[in-house]
């Protein structure tokens, strides 16, 4: 791969909430027999120890998950310890890590960043999580107000503003989950695979 590891492929999937990012990357892991680790995952373990119900789908957007995020603003030591756990993941190799933080800090890899509108992402969150549209703008709206302020903190970065470290930026407004997972097959065998 492309700025490969010596230890095998990394590639690093990138998107706000509802860019289909999650759902792709489990995919694309799959597909490639990489091993899949999710920044938010390991934050909701975290949230766990901290005696939060971290459960299920669309947690993020909740009001636990919202309140976490408040404690994340607090205290950096969360998003620093999972941070540091898919860096060592990501020296290993073979990986695919669905990450808001990784495309800045893996010097290796293959780095997606997936766009959609806020429009567009409020409707996917809301048809996943069973809410309002409106409920889940407002929810987003929040969420990505405060972990942009925490990853600017930081790192220093633009979260969902600065493409930079991206080899490749897909909008995937009027894409189904199957064109996007499509798309970037045939970018990886293109660029990788069959080479």
């Amino acid at each position: 791969m492309k700025r490969q590891n010596k230890n095998g492929p990394v590639i690093c999937i990138s998107g706000l909430a509802g860019t289909g990012k999650s759902t792709v990357a489990k995919k694309i892991a799959k597909k490639y027999g990489l091993r899949y680790y999710s920044g938010g995952d390991a934050l909701k373990e975290l949230a766990k120890e901290e005696s939060y119900a971290a459960t299920g789908r669309g947690w993020w957007e909740s009001p636990a998950g919202l309140d976490f995020l408040g404690v994340r603003e607090k205290d950096p030591k969360f998003d620093k310890l999972v941070d540091e756990k898919l860096l060592s993941y990501g020296r290993r190799g073979n990986v695919l890590l669905d990450s808001w933080t990784m495309p800045w800090l893996v010097k290796d890899g293959f780095k997606v960043w997936l766009l959609a509108s806020l429009e567009k992402r409020a409707e996917r969150v809301a048809k996943r999580d069973g809410i309002t549209v409106q409920k889940a703008l407002k929810m987003l709206r929040e969420k990505e107000e405060k972990t942009k302020a925490i990853y600017k903190k930081l790192y220093g970065f633009s979260l969902g503003e600065d493409f930079k470290p991206f080899d490749l930026v897909l909008d995937t407004d009027n894409l189904s989950p199957e064109e996007v997972f499509s798309a970037l097959c045939r970018v990886i065998d293109n660029m990788f695979v069959n080479n």
